[in-house]
């Protein structure tokens, strides 16, 4: 008795965090939804004034400006596919005439067999920017630290501007949100606007929740197989 109550526990508990990762991953389709829809909607507008949106906290929205490019370290974001290609993104920081300084997604370069950083620099002067001003790459679960130093440049597992400002000692803090560049300036490299290029569309979300719900119905299942099964 004292065996099947324990196991009773044991698999109730398991319901509980499959119930929980399902929800979870339908929390993670909502919000991609609701960013894709904030894209479309903020392409579809005339762009803001980049020195006004930098200042914003949160939403996604089509700016253009003229900013001056800051003599800072590269920063670089690592595990970057473009299709069947492995390669990096380059972040450089970029000051408008007004407010914070943010970070620019300057586009994506391949990496080679060795793992050594791409051959590329951050531009310098002023430039007219444009693009879609959009909360940093999001990610799974943040293993590990998320930015470290590298022969001068600095390797990032995930893009946080709070960190970035803090490890680079900067006057200010970054925006909180990052400049994706249109792909139609004559600046930086190989790019778009597609927001979740490197992580699940909110499909795979969704077909994921099913699984994770369907682990805990079976388990709840097995509890009460468990339970009403007469003893021998």
């Amino acid at each position: 008795m004292k065996r099947r109550l324990l196991l009773s526990l044991l698999g109730l508990c398991l319901v509980l965090g499959f119930s929980a990762l399902g929800r979870w991953q339908l929390g993670r389709e909502q919000v991609k939804r609701e960013q894709l829809a904030a894209a479309a909607a903020a392409l579809a507008a005339p762009p803001q004034a980049l020195a006004l949106a930098a200042g914003q906290g949160a939403g996604i929205h089509r700016v253009a400006g003229r900013a001056r490019f800051l003599d800072t370290p590269r920063l670089w974001l690592d595990n970057q596919r473009r299709g069947p290609r492995v390669g990096m993104r380059l972040y450089c920081v970029a000051q408008p005439a007004s407010g914070p300084a943010l970070l620019v997604d300057m586009g994506w370069l391949p990496v080679d067999g060795a793992r050594a950083l791409p051959d590329a620099d951050c531009p310098s002067g002023e430039h007219d920017l444009a693009g879609l001003l959009v909360p940093p790459p999001s990610v799974g679960l943040r293993l590990g630290p998320g930015l470290v130093a590298q022969d001068g440049d600095w390797l990032a597992m995930r893009v946080e501007p709070a960190a970035v400002s803090a490890a680079w000692s900067l006057p200010a803090e970054l925006a909180p949100r990052v400049l994706r560049l249109d792909p139609a300036l004559p600046l930086g490299h190989e790019r778009d606007l597609e927001l979740h290029a490197n992580t699940l569309p909110p499909e795979k979300h969704r077909g994921y929740a099913l699984q994770w719900f369907g682990l805990a119905a079976t388990t709840f299942v097995l509890i009460l197989v468990l339970n009403l099964r007469r003893r021998p």
